[in-house]
């Protein structure tokens, strides 16, 4: 705390955010009272524990840290270097890999940066490499251009080919993969998805990879959690590189992890390319608040109830897909392996961004997505749903069938609202589902579902925050 000593120009330092800055504090807790009162549904987020915020949230932030352990470029390293040694241990224990075989870069700063530093050390710019089709469940990082743009990095500076999933079971279509890459020749295969509610066959994979003579990697940032606790097909037997966020169903801060084969005779230099192209090539000084934060959600990945965790995601996911499908939805695959669930709303003739918006309205939060023979990612026929978040609330099957009638109604309610629009622009959905219209009942159940989500979400506990007297906060509004 400031003294009397200390100067004026000092005493910020020392105030809490709450005298400093209220308007940042105030925003803060509108985001704390949307959380705590709606339900999280899009399949990439999670809520994080406590213990978690709290390394996020340290003195760590202060310490600037180029290089790795015992090889930095800046002196006072000594407790970072633990610190990150300690980090990459927990990685690899909580994948359960031998350290003789598997090594793992920590400082990535998100998902992104993390493929984009393993494109860097697996191929030259300009090779090839083939990913899932975004359409089709692919991330934007594997490759992702459409006929006018090149979407990322990973198209700018690297020739892509996506492969697909087949158009009558919705799943990888391994068979067209294998023959793409026999004309294609890529030096690079990507597997994982943003939005793919199956498993993969990692072995057909490698298999194509071997023919063709490629790297195999694969991206689980959505599965990774899952994977860990052994609920899910393992790639570490099969691939060259895995890379993976670690707020998803990791349930940790955001970042990203970057593990490599240390064993491999055609690459016995990939841990210094990984490495090095973490930094100096791609980022600057890791973010070490970050990194103690991550190492905190290991740790718990690698404790016997983080398993049961994992099985009650699959089975809440399960659960929504059944009763989705009761209700006579089409799910994209007929259901789930996962944590997530691909609604294709095309069938009603909805689009993703109009049920997001109700949703929104009533404090569900989803994301409109792609569903597989939309024609265009930018104008998606779906949208993505995800348990990981609402498992992390203490969530079962039977509270999972009430959130799964909630999103009957809401869609129901879609299908309602753009009828009383009187056309099928957005913007005059947005107009009947806000304002109340003479002789139109949209407005007035928008509110009535709204009231109901807000009871109901209410009742369940937030990861790190201590709701016992926790009170709406000035200026929030509901929805849009």
């Amino acid at each position: 705390m400031a003294t009397k000593s200390t100067p004026d120009f000092n005493k910020v330092l020392y105030a809490p955010l709450a005298e400093i800055d209220p308007e940042v504090k105030n925003i803060i807790d509108k985001e704390t009272w949307r959380q705590f009162t709606g339900l999280e549904l899009i399949a990439s987020e999670n809520l994080t524990s406590r213990a978690t915020m709290e390394a996020n949230g340290s003195i760590l932030t202060n310490k600037y840290s180029e290089g790795l352990p015992n090889a930095r470029y800046y002196g006072g390293n000594e407790y970072i270097d633990e610190l990150e040694v300690l980090c990459r241990k927990r990685a690899l224990t909580a994948f359960n890999l031998d350290p003789a075989k598997w090594g793992v870069n920590v400082q990535p700063y998100s998902g992104s940066t993390a493929n984009f530093a393993a494109l860097t050390a697996l191929v030259q710019p300009q090779d090839r490499l083939m990913g899932l089709g975004l359409p089709d469940g692919g991330h934007l990082t594997h490759g992702y251009y459409t006929a006018k743009k090149k979407m990322t990095a990973s198209s700018i500076y690297f020739q892509s080919f996506p492969y697909a999933i087949t158009p009558d079971t919705n799943l990888v279509d391994y068979a067209g993969l294998a023959a793409q890459a026999k004309i294609f020749k890529p030096r690079l295969i990507i597997c994982g998805a943003s939005a793919y509610p199956r498993d993969w066959d990692y072995a057909k994979l490698r298999a194509i990879a071997d023919k063709e003579g490629a790297f195999l990697m694969a991206d689980i940032a959505h599965t990774s959690g899952l994977i860990a606790a052994q609920e899910l097909d393992n790639p570490f037997e099969y691939c060259d590189v895995v890379t993976t966020t670690t707020h998803k169903t990791l349930r940790g801060p955001r970042a990203g992890l970057i593990f490599f084969r240390k064993d491999q005779p055609n690459a016995p230099d990939l841990e210094k390319r990984v490495n090095d192209a973490v930094f100096p090539a791609c980022q600057g000084g890791p973010h070490n608040n970050t990194i103690a934060a991550v190492a905190t959600a290991l740790l718990q990945v690698a404790q016997p109830e983080w398993k049961t965790y994992a099985k009650q995601v699959i089975a809440n996911a399960r659960t929504l897909a059944d009763a989705l499908v009761e209700h006579g939805y089409k799910l994209q695959t007929g259901g789930t392996d996962n944590h997530l669930v691909l609604w294709d709303l095309r069938p009603l003739g909805l689009t993703g961004s109009k049920v997001e918006k109700v949703c929104d309205l009533m404090g569900i939060t989803i994301n409109k997505n792609a569903v597989s023979g939309d024609a265009s990612a930018q104008v998606p026929g779906g949208i993505r749903l995800g348990t990981s978040a609402l498992t992390s609330r203490d969530m079962k099957e039977e509270d999972i069938k009430v959130v799964a009638d909630f999103l009957h109604r809401a869609v129901q309610l879609s299908l309602l609202l753009q009828k009383e629009a009187g056309s099928k622009l957005l913007k005059d959905f947005v107009r009947v589902a806000t304002t109340q219209q003479e002789g139109k009942q949209g407005f007035v159940q928008v509110e009535q579902l709204r009231d109901e989500v807000r009871v109901f979400a209410s009742k369940w506990p937030l990861p790190g925050v201590d709701t016992t007297n926790l009170q709406k906060p000035a200026g929030y509004h509901e929805g849009f």
